[in-house]
């Protein structure tokens, strides 16, 4: 199998196309589906896919550029470009180290309430006025119940399931 070799490490053609499968699916995902992705409320199915890097390492950068994709193509707001994918390599760098799948979608969960709750809380009170801290609670607690059902109601069956895969069985890290 060809090697792509970067400076700390190597990439397989596979896990390569791997990552761009999961860029495309994520940014996908979260363009075409008919339900709110952006601003306070938000529910992104694409945010069940945050979870992978538990079983896939390659998820993590397809994560990010899916998500960057995703927020530049379809967010009017240039710092969610920046900072909601910083969220997401964030948070899968975080859920790759977790020791088992009920705790790998706690990151997700945890990152995006924080800095995407604090970016559409500045947004909000930029735009409206009224007091940070208040309006940073409210978009945490939004952004976080957005995120946790992503995650623990889609994110946990996939990880359930994916082992079950006959394909993909030889090419997922045996965790718990």
């Amino acid at each position: 199998m060809p090697q792509i070799s970067t400076s700390r490490s190597t990439m397989s053609a596979r896990r390569l196309a791997a990552a761009g499968l999961i860029a495309a699916v994520y940014a996908a995902a979260t363009l075409l589906l008919p339900i709110p992705q952006y601003m306070g409320v938000q529910f992104r199915v694409a945010e069940a896919m945050t979870v992978l890097p538990f079983l896939f390492p390659e998820a993590i950068p397809g994560l990010v550029v899916g998500c960057f994709l995703a927020n530049f193509l379809g967010s009017p707001i240039m710092l969610d470009w920046l900072f909601g994918t910083l969220a997401t390599l964030l948070a899968a760098l975080w859920t790759r180290r977790m020791p088992n799948a009920w705790l790998a979608a706690l990151p997700p969960v945890l990152c995006n309430a924080a800095i995407v709750g604090a970016e559409i809380a500045w947004f909000t009170v930029r735009e409206t006025g009224g007091a940070f801290w208040t309006a940073y609670a409210l978009t945490a607690l939004s952004v976080g119940l957005g995120e946790a059902a992503a995650c623990y109601a889609l994110g946990i069956p996939l990880l359930r399931l994916l082992p079950r895969i006959p394909s993909l069985r030889g090419r997922l890290a045996a965790r718990g």
